[in-house]
């Protein structure tokens, strides 16, 4: 009988049992590959985040809402409590060792950013193996892979988060690098937003020292560009040897695609993401360039309000 409990207890404690990174895996994966993937491996756990769930998704996958994961209205950007991170994780399934795929509809470029914010929130709660769809749920779809439209069954996780800075920058933080000097600071947005001739949640104009690298250069269509591809951009804009790279955009959605492209794909180092984005640095009334006079501020403002009404 001892000699039985001993062996049950060892293999209870066989790292065997343990979820492993599946062959093949890389944090931005095409349809056919995660197919072949979740085929070889049935562990691998998939999220969609945007689109009609019930209208179809990915056999097995687990719905969670993009605005799940943000902050309110104000601040969208704004980083939540660390418990409400963990009850979400827990609730559709998620443990730090189990290889996960994070989904969006794939109905543009600015869709797959709320995968990509997804992810580093998961990425800096303590899980470890992370993928996007490339292309999202509509990539799968073209490439006719299998569709379920059944309701999904999901068992939560204990799922216990370890948050880590490691990614992130606070508004302090990116206001004491404005004053060094020493960072890369990139702004996300389309160069509207950068040289303060639109704006949406804050005061128009961008962060000082900031330069611009809009989101939608590290795509092709709807598709992310491969990490070849990603390391080049980054190596002709110079980043691979910055201290520190901060990306942000109005709310810290557009940035996440930078920082993915720029952690995840082309591997520049201490590539942090400033969650909070202009919506806070603004609001804080940190100086800004490109800030436009009082006079060309309430003049947009006026045809702003006029293009609304129409």
């Amino acid at each position: 009988m001892l000699r039985n409990t001993a062996l049950t207890l060892s293999l209870i404690a066989l790292p065997s049992l343990a979820f492993a990174t599946p062959e093949g895996w890389s944090p931005l994966l095409e349809p056919a590959d995660l197919a072949a993937i979740m085929e070889a491996d049935p562990s691998v756990h998939i999220v969609h985040v945007t689109g009609d769930f019930d209208a179809g998704h990915i056999p097995g996958a687990a719905y969670s809402p993009y605005a799940n994961w943000r902050g309110g209205p104000n601040n969208p950007g704004a980083l939540l409590d660390e418990l409400d991170y963990e009850l979400e994780a827990a609730r559709i399934g998620i443990e730090a060792d189990r290889p996960v795929v994070v989904v969006h509809s794939g109905a543009n470029q600015t869709d797959m950013g709320a995968a990509a914010r997804v992810y580093w929130t998961l990425k800096s709660l303590g899980v470890q193996d992370l993928a996007l769809l490339n292309g999202g749920f509509a990539a799968w779809q073209e490439a006719q892979l299998p569709v379920s439209t059944d309701p999904v069954a999901i068992t939560p996780s204990d799922f216990r988060a370890e948050w880590s800075d490691t990614w992130y920058i606070s508004t302090d933080e990116v206001a004491e690098q404005v004053e060094a000097g020493t960072a890369r600071l990139l702004d996300s947005r389309p160069e509207g937003f950068f040289e303060g001739m639109m704006w949406s949640i804050a005061r128009p104009g961008t962060v000082r020292g900031a330069e611009n690298l809009e989101f939608g250069d590290f795509f092709e269509g709807t598709r992310m560009v491969s990490p070849e591809r990603a390391r080049e951009i980054a190596e002709v804009q110079g980043l691979t040897d910055a201290p520190i790279t901060v990306s942000f955009c109005n709310t810290g959605h557009w940035a996440a695609l930078n920082w993915f492209a720029l952690s995840e794909l082309a591997g520049v180092e201490n590539t942090r993401l400033y969650a909070e984005s202009m919506a806070e640095y603004a609001s804080r009334g940190h100086a800004l360039d490109n800030e436009p006079s009082r006079i060309a501020f309430l003049w947009r403002s006026t045809v702003r309000w006029v293009e609304d009404l129409f």
